[in-house]
């Protein structure tokens, strides 16, 4: 197959473009894909498919969000919220129109007068304040002729906005681990966080945590990585919980070798998130490939990870006390990290290997190109493979067989 790819990719400061320039190559080896220029208007004459990475970043996915409504396709859905992108596309290009009726299509009238609201400064950005409660996906998924998404959190949260097109579950792909030492950084253990220091990271939360912890077990050390969001006094939250002299290691953005030893150098990852936008996360994956025990937000994407990779802290007003309490049975039970590290390994080879990530979006691109007529195509091979070798309707074997059929959305 030919197939057009539009997506950021390297040097854009993006997790998407991580991702784009870590699958590319592996689907190269199996299809004829093409990435097209930034600004690129539309897919070149004569390609069998178009797909649109598309997440919510509007100085990144704006150009691919016109060229898809010039040009319909598969749309890789990285982001099932999409309300800081839109906002992008209308207000930030001066169409407050647009943004009025994309509200109020959502939300009825009140989403109308909200967006009024926004429009005449008289209320707060609800893409900084309120985004999970106006997703705002529908134009794009208007435009989308199939979804690839990471998780069943937004194939459900498709479906409930009124997707009635294909949708192919994908894992994220595993990051090979780069050779090369880690940091040497002070803690035992060492606990890190990595992306914005924010409120929707949960980093008040996780100060609040860590600072219990830190009265219990003076060696632990947390390091912070991640530029600092506008408006957020991290250094008057770290004074006030008495964290401004040891214990904290602070980094700001740093490139993808550094990332790696930072991240090597860490004995626990915390990956928290509320509201959360229906992302996957780029660093939870490295860090299941590197083989580190997580502390995860128990919400989307998130909560799909296994018990025995994450220890899953609800978002609820007993958040910092539970987040507390998972912390301090990491840093006392090296037992238990152990297992986790393993149980991480096992995972990141198993449901996130690159290749087998390929094969399903090349899967998926064949479904795209071909329709139903793959899918029977497919489905009557299987049969008659499976007759031949003895497995019988209604066995344990059939079911397998059905249960990887239904993950590419094929015999569902």
């Amino acid at each position: 197959m030919n197939v057009t790819v539009f997506s950021p990719m390297p040097p854009e400061r993006s997790g998407i473009a991580d991702y784009s320039a870590l699958l590319v190559p592996a689907l190269r080896r199996e299809c004829d894909v093409r990435v097209v220029r930034r600004g690129a208007r539309k897919p070149p004459r004569g390609v069998d498919l178009a797909v649109y990475h598309i997440g919510n970043n509007p100085d990144v996915h704006g150009w691919i969000v016109d060229a898809l409504r010039r040009a319909p396709g598969v749309v890789v859905l990285h982001d099932f919220v999409l309300h800081h992108l839109v906002a992008g596309l209308t207000i930030g290009r001066r169409d407050g129109h647009a943004y009025l009726d994309a509200m109020e299509r959502e939300g009825g009238v009140v989403g109308r007068l909200l967006a009024h609201g926004v429009l005449d400064k008289r209320i707060p950005p609800l893409w900084e304040n309120r985004p999970q409660d106006f997703h705002l996906a529908a134009g794009v998924l208007d435009l989308a002729t199939g979804l690839i998404v990471h998780s069943e959190h937004v194939r459900e949260r498709a479906r409930a906005a009124g997707f009635a097109g294909p949708i192919w579950v994908i894992p994220h792909p595993a990051f090979p681990v780069p050779a090369g030492p880690a940091d040497a950084l002070e803690g035992s253990p060492l606990v890190g966080s990595f992306g914005n220091v924010n409120a929707s990271k949960r980093i008040p939360q996780l100060l609040e945590a860590f600072a219990r912890l830190r009265r219990l077990r003076p060696d632990t050390a947390l390091l912070l990585v991640g530029a600092t969001s506008p408006g957020f006094d991290l250094d008057r939250r770290l004074q006030r919980l008495g964290l401004d002299g040891d214990g904290v290691h602070r980094r700001g953005f740093v490139d993808e070798p550094r990332l790696w030893e930072l991240m090597k150098a860490c004995d626990v990852h915390v990956n928290l998130r509320w509201p959360t936008m229906g992302e996957a996360s780029g660093t939870a994956i490295r860090a299941l490939s590197l083989g580190k025990p997580l502390v995860v937000s128990d919400v989307g994407w998130f909560a799909e990870l296994p018990d025995a990779v994450a220890l899953k802290v609800p978002v609820d007003e007993r958040e910092a006390e539970t987040l507390t309490a998972a912390l301090e049975l990491l840093a006392t039970r090296p037992d238990v990290r152990r297992q986790m590290a393993e149980a991480a390994l096992e995972l990141a080879r198993r449901e996130h290997d690159l290749d087998r990530v390929a094969d399903l979006y090349v899967s998926a691109f064949e479904q795209a190109a071909g329709g139903r007529a793959i899918d029977d195509g497919v489905l009557g091979e299987v049969s008659e493979a499976a007759a031949a070798v003895g497995i019988e309707p209604g066995s344990a074997e059939a079911a397998e067989l059905a249960a990887r059929l239904a993950e590419v959305e094929i015999g569902g």
